[in-house]
């Protein structure tokens, strides 16, 4: 990318990467304005640091022409100076919606293309956060759920969950970036396309503009309570982790630490996909005993007998 000076949105972008850049940098890129604004302050970062940048481009094949669209982002990379790699995926949709295969497949895909020391940058940004915490509240699911979107999760780092998506379309304006508008985000048919352009928009237009602002610090907070909860269950777990759990001890434990022991407990035996309402269930066997003779999750089957919680796997 040509020298020149940065715009004030593409400086905001670039000073967010620069938070995070402490090794070699892979851009997870799909040619939206996100991602494209990501990788060029990427690019920046890299020249200005002496870090190793390259980017990744993962085709779904979801859509017809995908790789012909792959293909464009590789070459707008290209004229930013970016070496990048399109990964192709298979999507399997077995037992999941689209948005959530999708996903798997792209994160495993980018996992493994990312070598050792290097972080994986994802272009989300606060409008994304305020959307996950919406989509949360509306499943019910819980204080980490509520929790949004982490900055860092193994070698996936968010650099930009503080940045407005306004910010990232305007940093591609000021570098002449013509970004690419994926067809699904428009569609009304996936949840996260109508909070986007419905419930958001009405929120902020009865409520006021930093709806979208208000939602991502609960996330904040929301992240600081789950992050305690979680490591007192996993204490708790660790004191006394078995192939069996005593019910007494488990009844004991107060109801937020108790669903989360249960849900380690369970991912450790195997169980997988567990829902909220799975633990709940499996909770009942512990403080609604009544007889009953087993609680089915995906991945286990859970019975009581004897005063102890044992797992066979489904």
């Amino acid at each position: 990318m040509a020298r020149r000076a940065l715009g004030p949105a593409t400086r905001e972008v670039v000073q967010a990467v620069e938070a995070v850049a402490h090794g070699p940098i892979l851009v997870a890129c799909s040619g939206g304005p996100d991602s494209l604004a990501l990788a060029a302050a990427a690019v920046v970062v890299g020249t200005r640091t002496g870090l190793g940048v390259r980017a990744a481009i993962v085709d779904h094949g979801l859509q017809a022409g995908s790789a012909d669209v792959a293909a464009r982002v590789e070459a707008i990379l290209a004229g930013l100076g970016l070496d990048a790699v399109v990964l192709p995926v298979v999507v399997d949709l077995a037992g999941v919606g689209i948005e959530a295969a999708a996903r798997r497949a792209r994160y495993a895909a980018l996992a493994a293309e990312a070598v050792p020391g290097e972080v994986v940058l994802l272009g989300h940004t606060l409008d994304d956060q305020a959307e996950t915490v919406l989509l949360g509240l509306a499943r019910g699911s819980g204080t980490r759920s509520l929790a949004g979107m982490p900055v860092r999760r193994d070698v996936f780092v968010r650099p930009l969950l503080a940045v407005r998506a306004e910010t990232t379309a305007a940093a591609c304006a000021e570098l002449g970036l013509t970004a690419w508008t994926d067809p699904h985000n428009e569609e009304p048919r996936f949840t996260r396309t109508r909070v986007r352009h419905r419930v958001l928009p009405v929120l902020e237009a009865e409520l006021g503009p930093g709806v979208a602002l208000a939602l991502a610090r609960s996330a904040e907070l929301a992240r600081a309570d789950a992050d305690l909860l979680d490591d007192l269950a996993a204490s708790e777990l660790a004191a006394h982790n078995a192939a069996e759990l005593d019910c007494d001890w488990l009844a004991g434990l107060p109801r937020a630490l108790l669903a989360r022991v249960l849900r380690d407990w369970l991912r450790a035996q195997g169980a997988f996909d567990l829902s909220a309402a799975g633990i709940a269930a499996v909770a009942a066997l512990v403080t609604d005993w009544h007889g009953q003779r087993w609680v089915e999750v995906p991945g286990a089957r859970v019975g009581r007998e004897a005063g102890r919680l044992g797992v066979r796997r489904g």
